[in-house]
């Protein structure tokens, strides 16, 4: 191919700099591209609902609402577990989902360490059509930073 004499040739160094501009323009469209689906996704979920740490303490104390506490084995041993809560580790969700109650009049409550895993199982949940379910804020951490009582797990 002969070049055509009527347009310029632009240097090679700047060739290169507009090249590699149309190049990360492209780059960042495609990603951009790629991420909508995603964010769709998670703003078309309405977070969960969350319960504060007095309300769940005292509604698992007196048998109104399932406590669940979905931190993993290590988890549990190294700082205990609320009294009566049911261990079911986030790890086992999918063998145990069953476990979980659907039952409206019965008010599920996760509990984790801080909230993070707990509030997005919660909203999981919840877009399977479970509508008793809220995650504890604040978790076990801010459990025993209270010094409420908690209990080592049998082995």
């Amino acid at each position: 191919m002969t070049p055509n004499p009527t347009i310029p040739k632009l240097p090679a160094r700047r060739r290169g700099r507009t090249d590699g501009a149309r190049r990360t323009l492209l780059l960042a469209a495609c990603a951009a591209a790629l991420a909508l689906p995603a964010i769709a996704r998670a703003q078309a979920q309405p977070a969960a609902p969350k319960v504060d740490l007095e309300t769940a303490r005292a509604a698992a104390a007196t048998g109104q609402a399932l406590l669940i506490d979905i931190r993993e084995p290590d988890e549990h041993a190294a700082t205990g577990i609320a009294p009566g809560a049911l261990r079911l580790p986030l790890s086992q969700i999918k063998e145990r989902q069953s476990e979980i109650p659907r039952d409206p009049a019965r008010p599920v409550l996760l509990i984790c360490r801080t909230q993070n895993r707990s509030s997005k199982l919660a909203t999981m949940l919840q877009a399977q059509g479970y509508t008793n379910v809220r995650y504890v804020d604040g978790g076990m951490k801010e459990w025993t930073e209270r010094h409420y009582p908690t209990e080592m797990p049998p082995r």
